[in-house]
């Protein structure tokens, strides 16, 4: 009988889990983005010594795909300071905005890998961080039917 149609009994196979995209944006990050890089190979490099020691395929798999995807934002990071007297939205920047009823939202403009939408931190390649960018307190823009309206812009203090 062709080996192609037996079946392993292989309990710790690996498994294939891709790899994990790279965006084709710039990797601007912003210092604590450029330490959360860190803090991922450092955890992918003890995943990977666990897996080792355990003889775990899959969680060697996993780490060193991890540890490819966190190696290249890494070598691909561009830590971006913004102006802190800048008066118009960039990087890195904090942005009040306000909408026609009167709701107000905070964002923060950060790194790809640095997006927490719950905490108020917006990649800079959204559509709303797009919109924002070059424009001044009192500037409105259009996103998903709503006119928004900025109300202040703060950089964080070095």
């Amino acid at each position: 009988m062709s080996r192609a149609f037996t079946k392993d009994d292989d309990t710790n196979s690996s498994n294939d889990f891709g790899e994990r995209p790279i965006s084709p944006h710039r990797n601007l990050v912003t210092e604590q983005g450029l330490s959360l890089i860190e803090a991922e190979i450092a955890a992918a490099h003890e995943v990977l010594a666990r897996g080792n020691a355990e003889a775990d395929r899959d969680m060697i798999a996993r780490a060193s795909r991890d540890l490819r995807y966190w190696t290249a934002r890494r070598e691909t990071a561009e830590v971006s300071h913004p102006d802190p007297h800048s008066n118009v939205v960039r990087f890195g920047m904090t942005v009040t905005i306000v909408d026609e009823h009167d709701r107000t939202q905070t964002w923060t403009i950060v790194g790809e890998d640095e997006v927490d939408a719950s905490h108020g931190m917006i990649s800079h390649v959204s559509p709303m961080a797009m919109l924002m960018f070059g424009k001044s307190v009192g500037d409105s823009f259009e996103l998903n039917g709503h006119e928004w309206e900025i109300t202040q812009i703060s950089a964080p203090q070095a």
